[in-house]
């Protein structure tokens, strides 16, 4: 079955579950007989593509991580008609532990948690070879890693839950972050050695060997462990299947996804039944038909490429340029330019709420910069400007004038190089979802984001909700 349809699956599965009459009164999935629901090759598919359901950036899920990387940055400012207070509240450091979206995305994180811990502890039960068995918990382990990674990032310490629970084993307290950093790397290097390198066209876009060596490399970088991250990496290349892209706009276009550069890469699908990309209604300006307008690029993002890098153009939309059939206009976004990426023509989409651009959450443009960051950490500077510039060569080749344009960097002074990887990664990686999470491993959030607080602002507060429910996650984290 395809993987872009993998989505579409779990959903109906979940409606179809829900329906069932005193479903709510039962013992939860986890605890089910073996014997009455994992018993063949289909039951561990089913499990597995339901646990891969929390990753869409869906209306369906209210999944606002894009929230938390990117408008929470300075990278983009709330938008919109004001009708999300929550948004509002996070761009402007305001946010509380009452806030909508920080409790949405709790809960269907750990949701995901819930699902994967379901496989990877009965999947060994069905009638099946070795091989696939593996693959399968490869595949939740990897699932899991990722929600637990995000949800680390988003509040810091956070319970880290790694078996089926029964109802009275639910209170779990939390762990602290480098802990469950810990346990991701781990856990990525064991489903690595399950995990296919790649797959046949009608799987792929489920987790490879390349995405869990990935996934382990950033959780290394968190930690900065930064041997480990070269080591890694030096694994990921050594697959022999990555490679960027010679145009940079090939990463956001519907018609060439799951590409060479893509490593970790999140499906939508455009079916009208909530599987699609939501951003392409969320992001678009309010001028055009559906639009919400919820994210506006901060004039400062605008300002940091230098003059005639060619990703400006793929990433943003400015006046009197082409914006998906109409011409944009500065009234389009109270900055004067709105998002690019994740956004299509009217003539893709059935409609506006389901967008079939994918996400794609580690690209080797990505795994390319971490590996200059961590060799510069190092002290190996002139190692690191190799990575660096197979980066910028990329998109120097786009330019209209590549011999003027983003010229090769061959200082190796360590802070000079350091600012320079990190400006590489705001423009590369613009609206992808990094910026607010990578100033603050880099200590610098408070510089650059106005209101934050340091010392509080670096994490997000637990919802309240959870802290009624769960007295064991006290105390809630620090200044809210």
């Amino acid at each position: 079955m395809s993987v872009r349809y993998i989505y579409l699956v779990a959903v109906l599965s979940l409606l179809i579950t829900s329906a069932c009459n005193g479903l709510l009164d039962k013992e939860p999935l986890g605890r089910l007989d073996a014997d009455t629901y994992f018993r063949t090759k289909d039951d561990a598919i089913q499990a597995v593509n339901t646990a891969y359901r929390p990753l869409l950036i869906s209306n369906t899920n209210n999944n606002f991580y894009w929230v938390l990387g990117t408008v929470a940055s300075d990278d983009a400012i709330a938008g919109g008609d004001g009708s999300r207070a929550g948004i509002n509240e996070i761009d402007l450091m305001i946010h509380n532990p009452a806030t909508q979206e920080l409790n949405d995305f709790w809960k269907l994180n750990y949701a995901g948690i819930v699902q994967a811990n379901t496989v990877i502890e009965k999947t060994p039960l069905i009638e099946a070879d070795q091989a696939f068995k593996d693959r399968v918990i490869g595949e939740a382990l990897f699932l899991r890693s990722y929600y637990h990674f995000i949800l680390a990032q988003v509040f810091g310490n956070v319970p880290l839950i790694l078996k089926i629970q029964a109802p009275d084993e639910v209170l779990v307290p939390r762990t602290a972050q480098a802990t469950v950093y810990a346990q991701v790397a781990s856990d990525c290097a064991l489903a690595a050695s399950m995990l296919p390198v790649s797959y046949a066209s009608a799987d792929v876009g489920r987790a490879t060997k390349g995405a869990a060596l990935a996934l382990e490399a950033k959780a290394q970088l968190y930690l900065k462990d930064y041997n480990s991250v070269v080591s890694t990496i030096t694994d990921i290349k050594a697959l022999g299947i990555y490679s960027l892209q010679a145009n940079y706009q090939d990463n956001f276009l519907d018609s060439t996804q799951n590409n060479s550069e893509s490593v970790w890469e999140i499906q939508h699908t455009n079916l009208e039944l909530g599987v699609g990309n939501s951003l392409n209604q969320w992001w678009a300006s309010k001028k055009v038909p559906d639009g919400y307008g919820f994210a506006e690029v901060d004039t400062s993002f605008q300002q940091t490429f230098e003059p005639g890098d060619p990703r400006i153009n793929f990433t943003i939309a400015r006046k009197n340029e082409d914006y998906f059939g109409v011409t944009y206009k500065a009234s389009f976004s109270s900055t004067g330019s709105s998002p690019r990426k994740y956004l299509q023509p009217v003539s893709e989409v059935s409609q506006k709420s389901d967008g079939g651009i994918n996400y794609t959450n580690i690209r080797y443009a990505e795994v390319l910069l971490w590996e200059a960051e961590a060799l510069n950490e190092l002290g190996q500077t002139s190692q690191a400007l190799a990575p660096l510039e197979e980066v910028r060569a990329r998109a120097r080749a786009q330019a209209a004038d590549p011999s003027t344009t983003l010229p090769e960097v061959t200082i190796t002074d360590q802070q000079q190089v350091r600012d320079i990887i990190r400006h590489e990664r705001r423009v590369e990686l613009g609206f992808e979802m990094h910026r607010f999470f990578d100033l603050v491993r880099w200590g610098i959030a408070g510089q650059v984001i106005p209101g934050f607080t340091v010392g509080k602002n670096e994490v997000f507060p637990i919802p309240q909700t959870e802290l009624d429910l769960n007295p064991n996650l006290l105390p809630q984290n620090n200044g809210y």
